[in-house]
């Protein structure tokens, strides 16, 4: 199959992702939709305690995906052009983020301390982070992809440690499930991580973007 190597072609690509992240974080309010069109002459203080969880799960998965798309977008700022590497993970992205409303509702659902359901709901998020930096791999293969400010710019340890410390978050949330999602908090060491591996492969004598 032919490469397509067009502006209207990496133009598409870039608004079906957005189309999707759209549809796929408008989908996170319908469960609480649903549970409102219920609530009759329930207080509404008690209708935010009954579904506290469901909330809870809606923020943090609203804040997810925001994240995640602020991540891609940022990477397709660079981006000039495009090869089938770029589009096959760019749809295992999307896959990732089309099933977080999905994991949302099961997490929500799930009662107690589920090391299932946070392994299936981190790991969703896991498989995002992989998928960027694999977008982010083929185009440092591939710097002719890039556009000529973000070829001088170059940094390959970005995103490695959000995906170390992500699959650290999955593992210790499956081991000590009480600890439950704010294992996530770990994710606030990814900019001293990152600065270290940067670090470690270019030498000080570099700083961070």
């Amino acid at each position: 199959m032919a490469q397509i190597r067009t502006e209207r072609g990496l133009d598409r690509l870039v608004n079906f992702s957005d189309a999707t992240v759209a549809i796929a974080i408008t989908l996170l309010i319908l469960p609480l939709v649903d549970a409102a069109s219920q609530i009759g002459n329930t207080p509404f203080g008690d209708f935010v305690y009954e579904n506290m969880w469901e909330i809870v799960a809606f923020a943090i998965s609203f804040a997810v995906i925001a994240r995640f798309w602020v991540v891609h977008h940022h990477l397709f700022e660079s981006v000039r052009d495009y090869n089938q590497g770029i589009v096959w993970f760019n749809f295992l992205w999307l896959f990732a983020i089309v099933a977080i409303p999905f994991t949302a509702n099961v997490l929500a659902a799930g009662a107690g301390e589920r090391p299932d359901v946070y392994a299936l709901y981190i790991g969703d998020m896991l498989l995002a982070t992989i998928a960027t930096r694999l977008m982010g791999g083929v185009l440092y293969r591939h710097p002719e992809l890039m556009t000529e400010e973000a070829r001088g710019n170059i940094d390959k340890t970005r995103g490695i440690a959000e995906v170390i410390i992500m699959t650290v978050a999955l593992v210790l949330a499956v081991l000590i499930p009480a600890v439950n999602l704010f294992w996530l908090f770990l994710l606030f060491l990814s900019g001293p991580l990152h600065a270290l591996l940067h670090r470690l492969v270019y030498g000080p004598s570099q700083t961070t973007a």
